[in-house]
């Protein structure tokens, strides 16, 4: 059983994750936010691997990615990174990044890396399906690491029900077929959606994303789905108020 799993195991409804960049505002930040949200009573904490060409995420968070890239950040540092925090962080950590990311650094010794910050499961929004299921399935499997995947509103039922079968942690539900970013409230097309995603009684948790901004969204998302992610409205609250400010951000979403 995965991190993220024993999770769902203690508490199955209501789940909050934050995603943030790792290395945004300042370099030095990813444990520090790690802590503090850890410390704010999250339930997982989804961590993003800055990338030049983020082609899933919207304004907000290809900024925060190309700040940390400008300052420094890099895939080596945040191993390292996250490695010094894997003894004291009670959290489950989930990796966020793309395929070209962990071809250049070395599939093997990307894996071996993610395993070795304790971290077992990861979010690859561009790999396909079918490179999924003939590369990259036996090589996560043989690392402990397990894949989430992602659907959309315009994602067909058999693809659904396919990645159903092939989840072991948790199914992202795009609220939007839209890049990251705030949206303010949720749409009625998007309660039809999660009614119609909700109905098909899939053996899978689901962890909506995508315009999650806030309590009332927040709350919105739950009534059909296990939890949310808060993200590009997560990032905006570091940059304005840093680190310190966190906890309050936090207290005011659960």
């Amino acid at each position: 059983m995965n991190s993220i799993q024993n999770i769902f195991n203690q508490k199955e409804n209501n789940l909050l994750s934050i995603f943030f960049t790792a290395g945004f505002p300042k370099l030095t930040d990813t444990t520090k936010i790690i802590t503090e949200l850890s410390n704010s009573g999250v339930d997982f904490i989804e961590v993003g691997l800055p990338y030049s060409d983020p082609l899933a995420d919207g304004p907000t968070i290809q900024y925060s990615s190309q700040l940390a890239l400008e300052n420094g950040m890099n895939l080596d540092v945040v191993f390292e990174q996250l490695t010094s925090i894997k003894n004291t962080n009670k959290t489950p950590l989930v990796l966020m990044g793309y395929v070209n990311q962990m071809i250049k650094y070395g599939k093997d010794a990307f894996c071996k890396k993610v395993r070795d910050c304790g971290i077992d499961t990861v979010i690859i929004p561009d790999l396909p399906m079918v490179e999924y299921e003939n590369h990259y399935h036996e090589l996560f499997k043989s690392y402990g690491i397990t894949n989430v995947f992602l659907i959309t509103p315009h994602t067909s039922e058999e693809r659904i029900r396919k990645i159903d079968a092939l989840t072991e942690a948790f199914i992202y539900v795009v609220a939007s077929a839209s890049i990251t970013g705030a949206k303010g409230e949720i749409s009625k097309e998007q309660i039809a959606y999660f009614t119609r995603i909700k109905a098909m009684n899939l053996q899978s948790k689901l962890i909506v994303g995508f315009g999650i901004s806030d309590k009332k969204t927040f709350a919105t998302a739950c009534n059909y789905m296990n939890g949310a992610i808060i993200g590009s409205a997560f990032i905006k609250e570091i940059e304005k108020n840093g680190v310190a400010g966190i906890s309050d951000f936090i207290s005011i979403i659960i």
